[in-house]
């Protein structure tokens, strides 16, 4: 009897989990009464033929951020829930949720300094207005261009500026100069230097992780020569604010580092927030190398990143 209504039991189950099957249905395809196919879907789960798992992408995303910011020890990790692993997407959807996040730390007399970059512009786009008092944004790198290639530097300022009723201070220089010594008497010009200063005093920082592709925006914007380019794309997994890394965190070349405008990395760990806004495949590397060293205290992701970076505190 109990081999018979176990049998009945799965059958019903799988008419009803399976094929999307109503009771009325069950009850007609397997000739019994309806009240019997409610009993027997409940006995199927009380004998542990069926077992109902829910998927909650919030509270699954929410587990993750903790053991992340656990394994990497930062205060906090937000996981942007992009639908499809497409590198535009995942800017676009990180660049959301950094908004989100900006807006929800800001307040009056904060110094915000940025970088640029397709992330740094999708963020932008997202700003709430806010005004705030007495608060400051400073150009963190080095912005103009020799190339048609865009790097926003302008435009996430004014947005910054705009949505926030403030003045931003911009960093009018290349990011890379042909020699050490010539960034050196340019960085003892007091304007350049009030902006240099600002931007080390910024208690807020946000900013990407650039990858050493041939496609990579730095390489793009014309400044490394072929010989340069190799070298990176061989030592290097990516660069902040136009500091090229290797795997331990290290500067990976300390002549073309020199001659580079931008923040120095180690100012990034002392921050009050230290925003680290990357994602994707090509920039996995580039992510567990500055999260290693601590140049980030907030990490803002994608969730396909996200569960990589936890499968790498493994190895």
């Amino acid at each position: 009897m109990t081999k018979d209504k176990n049998k009945l039991a799965i059958s019903a189950a799988k008419l009803y989990y399976q094929s999307d099957f109503s009771q009325a249905d069950i009850a007609q395809e397997l000739q019994i009464s309806r009240p019997s196919v409610s009993r027997l879907l409940q006995y199927a789960k009380d004998q542990g033929f069926v077992r109902i798992e829910i998927f909650d992408p919030i509270e699954d995303q929410s587990h993750l951020s903790r053991k992340l910011a656990h394994a990497y020890e930062l205060k906090r990790v937000i996981i942007a829930n992009a639908p499809i692993e497409n590198e535009e997407d995942i800017k676009r959807y990180i660049g959301r949720k950094g908004a989100e996040y900006l807006s929800s730390i800001v307040k009056d007399g904060d110094i915000i300094g940025v970088g640029w970059g397709t992330t740094m512009h999708y963020l932008s786009h997202s700003l709430t207005p806010h005004e705030l008092k007495g608060a400051q944004i400073v150009q963190l790198e080095g912005g103009i261009t020799l190339s048609a290639s865009e790097t926003y530097a302008t435009e996430v300022l004014e947005r910054f500026a705009s949505n926030y009723k403030t003045v931003a201070q911009s960093l009018p220089l290349p990011v890379l100069f042909d020699s050490k010594e010539v960034r050196n008497m340019v960085y003892q010009d007091r304007h350049i230097h009030r902006v240099l200063e600002l931007g080390k005093n910024a208690n807020i920082a946000l900013f990407s992780v650039g990858t050493v592709r041939d496609t990579a925006l730095f390489f793009r914007l014309g400044y490394a020569d072929e010989e340069e380019k190799s070298f990176l794309k061989k030592h290097a997994v990516g660069d902040i604010c136009s500091h090229f890394f290797t795997m331990e965190g290290n500067i990976a070349d300390l002549e073309l580092d020199a001659r580079t405008v931008g923040i120095d990395l180690n100012c990034l760990r002392h921050k009050e927030y230290s925003i680290l806004l990357a994602g994707g495949k090509a920039k996995l590397d580039g992510i567990l190398a500055a999260l290693r060293r601590h140049y980030a205290n907030v990490l803002i992701t994608d969730r396909f990143t996200a569960q990589r970076l936890l499968e790498r505190t493994t190895k």
